[in-house]
């Protein structure tokens, strides 16, 4: 080889972070697929079984199962930031509430939708709370989200969502919005599967007075639809979790928007739930909000 000639550089091995954010994105992406299913549950169940009897089914199978999982981990499961990790369980147990009455008076696509306006606020919250810039290509996928979102609601048209799952549905996003940057705080200190306890450790008691207020039997299959609104909630909040705690707040929630695809499939294949080509095509402009933040 001449002086001249040029010294083969060897190609360096690929950055533990980028193989660590590839391993959030599709962690997230399975979230969404669980979190879709876990709303055909719930909407199987909400028009005959009372909201906060979901609920506490829910968490009564999620802390079951998070604390057995902590327990074969080894790891402590009070955490160390209890006091956040309340807000995250509280913030994320009424959130649940308004998100599940939404399924009762809209159909699953509209539903999810509309909480999808939630990774902007998220992102907004982040930028004011946890200091996380707002980079180009997240600002336009949420600009697309959001008009996405518009869109889909078709406000002042004679087939506009109803005023009273829209309103539900919007605080469900907001309250979303304040639970998932709690996280992004808890993920600087807390194991992912403590984080994931508390969610469901806060909602027991804020559901059980209601409960025994107005309790309702549920049905051998009913009993089967909540053991599936547990289980796909456990999968769904470990692969939330996993991609929050590894990737900035508003990268990470508008990748969720996978979940929107997923329902507008459930809803036409197991509901006979119609879409409008105005929500087609904002379902599809919510889609490329979460292409555009894949890359």
């Amino acid at each position: 080889m001449s002086p001249t000639s040029p010294v083969a550089t060897p190609t360096p091995p690929e950055p533990a972070k980028t193989t660590e954010e590839r391993g959030a994105v599709v962690a997230l992406l399975l979230g969404a697929l669980a979190f879709s299913l876990m709303a055909v549950c719930v909407k199987r169940l909400v028009h005959r079984i009372p909201v906060a009897e979901i609920v506490l089914g829910r968490a009564l199978l999620n802390v079951a199962m998070s604390g057995w999982m902590l327990h074969s981990a080894g790891v402590n499961p009070w955490g160390r930031r209890r006091g956040w990790l309340a807000v995250r369980g509280i913030t994320g147990s009424l959130a649940l509430y308004c998100v599940f009455a939404a399924l009762a008076v809209l159909p699953l696509a509209t539903a999810t939708l509309i909480q999808y306006l939630y990774p902007s606020l998220t992102a907004l919250l982040a930028w004011w709370w946890l200091g996380e810039p707002i980079g180009r290509r997240v600002a336009l996928a949420l600009a697309l989200g959001w008009l996405g979102v518009t869109m889909v609601l078709r406000p002042g048209t004679a087939d506009a969502a109803p005023a009273w799952g829209v309103l539900l549905a919007l605080a469900g996003a907001l309250l979303t919005a304040l639970a998932y940057v709690s996280v992004r705080q808890l993920g600087r200190s807390e194991h992912p599967l403590v984080i994931v306890l508390w969610f469901p450790l806060m909602a027991v008691p804020l559901s059980l007075p209601l409960v025994l207020l107005e309790p309702v039997l549920p049905t051998a299959g009913e009993c089967l639809w909540l053991l599936g609104v547990g289980l796909f909630t456990q999968l769904g909040q470990l692969g939330l979790t996993h991609g929050l705690t590894r990737l900035p707040a508003g990268r990470a929630t508008a990748l969720g928007y996978a979940q929107v695809g997923f329902a507008a499939l459930w809803g036409w294949s197991v509901f006979g739930e119609g879409l409008a080509a105005q929500t087609l095509l904002g379902g599809a402009l919510i889609l490329a909000a979460a292409a555009l933040c894949r890359r």
